[in-house]
């Protein structure tokens, strides 16, 4: 199981999870005050859920600032910490207890100038970090379940080809076929006959995009010998896939016209190594991008670790979760119905 306390990376992946965090809110039943269309908690009830006091949530405070501020910690002031006061004392159907100051018997701070005030996710943020309270460990696991449980009811319990939940997959598909036919094409008029030339000019081309070959991609992601590698491939990897074999086969037939012979196999990865050479500038930001999305995603999505793409490891962003998880996301049945149109403006292309 993941260790929360650890990985930031970790814990922004869950803060940014919308899906699984208002899951979390409905189950946790610990109600916030509803202020400015978000759940707001203050201190002293983030003390009192926790089981610690308040000294110990200021010492989270200090040690992690802007990880809280990201997750939704504010300090209010002036007239917004007015129209908080004002707010509270037109409630009546909460805990007034749990607003009061420790220190005297006023509703959070008559006096006070500034008050701490939490979202959800940053009252999560404080469990992520608290290491000395038992509540904040039962939080831990109970984010890491409700997380897994999200996944599950999405997904049916598998993974591997959440890649396909996403609008932009299925045209990225099709955009695909047609350049690798151009690439196999390109393959066939100018290298010798040799059954071995499509899988390792394919290969090539993976470990210039994201470091392995398709038998390392099928370990990492646990294929099973008929799950096809490029369905479980995310739209910006197939796109740049496509950018890759299309150049490759106009240099390859380029080369092709000057020689007037066919390469061997061998040859072809040398033509191979030149095209690398020539394009790697071009390619290099559109390579560093994918291969942050497919190390960070495969992360957080498929508890999957590449682990010559570990430097690129990041967090998953709040709209890459609404995407393959959230209103956005769609199963491929359904999204093939929808997309009957680009199929068949392929198909004429």
């Amino acid at each position: 199981m993941k260790d929360l306390t650890n990985s930031q990376i970790d814990r922004n992946n869950i803060l940014n999870n919308n899906v699984a965090i208002k899951e979390m809110y409905n189950q946790l039943g610990f109600t916030g005050i509803y202020f400015e269309n978000k759940y707001r908690f203050t201190l002293n009830q983030v003390a009192k859920f926790y089981e610690v006091d308040t000294r110990t949530i200021e010492r989270i405070l200090q040690d992690n600032n802007q990880e809280l501020h990201n997750s939704g910690y504010e300090i209010f002031r002036g007239v917004k910490l007015k129209d908080f006061k004002d707010f509270i004392n037109q409630l009546t159907d909460i805990n007034v207890g749990q607003l009061m100051e420790d220190n005297d018997n006023e509703l959070v701070g008559k006096r006070a100038t500034s008050l701490s005030v939490f979202t959800f996710k940053a009252l999560l943020n404080i469990g992520m970090l608290l290491q000395t309270s038992d509540k904040a460990k039962e939080v831990r696991t109970f984010v890491l379940n409700v997380v897994i449980d999200v996944l599950n009811k999405k997904l049916g319990g598998s993974t591997k080809f959440i890649n396909q939940r996403e609008e932009e997959f299925v045209p990225a598909a099709m955009r695909e076929i047609n350049y690798r036919k151009e690439f196999t094409n390109a393959i066939d008029f100018c290298i010798v006959s040799n059954k071995f030339k499509y899988g390792q000019l394919t290969d090539k081309i993976y470990k210039s995009i994201f470091k392995e070959n398709a038998k390392e991609y099928r370990k990492v992601l646990d294929l099973k010998k008929k799950e096809s590698v490029r369905a479980t491939m995310y739209s910006e990897v197939l796109d740049l896939i496509s950018s890759y074999e299309n150049g490759f086969a106009d240099f390859l037939r380029e080369q092709f016209e000057q020689s007037k012979e066919q390469f061997t196999l061998s040859e072809a990865h040398e033509v191979y190594a030149n095209f690398e050479k020539l394009t790697n500038k071009i390619y290099e930001p559109l390579r560093e991008k994918a291969r942050s999305l497919m190390a960070s995603r495969d992360m957080a999505f498929r508890d999957a670790l590449h682990e010559k793409l570990k430097d690129y490891v990041n967090t998953v962003s709040t709209e890459d979760f609404d995407k393959f998880l959230g209103e956005r996301s769609q199963a491929l049945e359904d999204r093939l119905k929808d997309n009957i149109d680009v199929f068949k403006r392929l198909k004429d292309r």
